[in-house]
């Protein structure tokens, strides 16, 4: 197997292309649960007939926990936005229509959603009648089962050269209400510094979807908490500033 090829970098793991094969590699930041916990995920997504890259295994290479999957030739949707800004509301558009295909389906077999905000809440940091709140408010909200990706945006999209589009990186898939994981896409969009981005997001979202905005953003303080779990210091204190925006009465 050739890792000479670096195609992608991110925290704590290394994306290589060999021929046809795209191998992500992982450093001893990941425990072999998650890596295998991803790839899960990735096999039971694929099954839904869903478009993503096919998984071809799973294995150690160079002493590294690796998973291999079908390499897909074309250019993220982040990349078209940067090359094509004034097409980039057609782009947003075309996220959320592919965000609401994905959520037309479900997948029962899929960790739920409820359960892993309430492990990030838990481990959030924020004091304990904080959490408290943030429990009592996750269990108020309506009980769904749609495929939630929890980390959908441009940069997980790959378009090929005729148009077809794959979504990418199961590791945080989940089933449960669409809302909390369009804030999560509203919030990653924040993150990235682009607040004009997200506004646009997430009005297409609430129009094609027909959802409240209202509804969407009772979903703000409980995404923000739990992503407050792998946040650096600067995207912390943008966080917290959502987790205490909504009265949980």
């Amino acid at each position: 197997m050739n890792m000479d090829t670096v195609i992608a970098t991110r925290p704590h793991k290394v994306i290589y292309r060999d021929g046809n094969t795209c191998i992500k590699a992982f450093d001893e930041h990941f425990s072999k649960a998650d890596i295998l916990n991803e790839a899960l995920n990735h096999a039971r997504v694929e099954q839904t007939g869903l478009n993503i890259p096919k998984l071809l295994g799973v294995n150690v290479v160079d002493g590294k926990w690796a998973i291999m999957t079908e390499f897909v030739e074309g250019k993220t949707l982040a990349q078209l936005m940067q090359e094509n800004p004034e097409k980039k509301d057609e782009y947003l558009s075309f996220l959320v229509d592919l965000q609401l295909k994905m959520h037309g389906l479900t997948c029962p077999m899929l960790n739920k959603l409820r359960d892993k905000m309430h492990s990030k809440i838990s481990a959030s940091g924020l004091d304990a009648t904080t959490r408290y709140d943030l429990h009592i408010h996750l269990d108020s909200m309506p009980k769904h089962s749609k495929i939630c990706h929890g980390d959908f945006n441009p940069s997980n999209i790959i378009i090929t050269s005729d148009g077809t589009p794959y979504i990418l990186d199961w590791s945080h898939a989940t089933q449960g209400n669409a809302s909390a994981d369009a804030a999560r896409t509203y919030l990653l969009f924040c993150l990235e510094g682009d607040r004009e981005s997200a506004e646009k997001y997430l009005n297409l979202f609430c129009q094609k979807s027909d959802t409240a905005k209202q509804y969407v953003q009772k979903w703000m303080p409980i995404v923000a908490a739990s992503q407050l779990v792998k946040s650096n210091e600067a995207e912390r204190a943008f966080l917290l500033s959502w987790v205490n925006v909504v009265d949980y009465q």
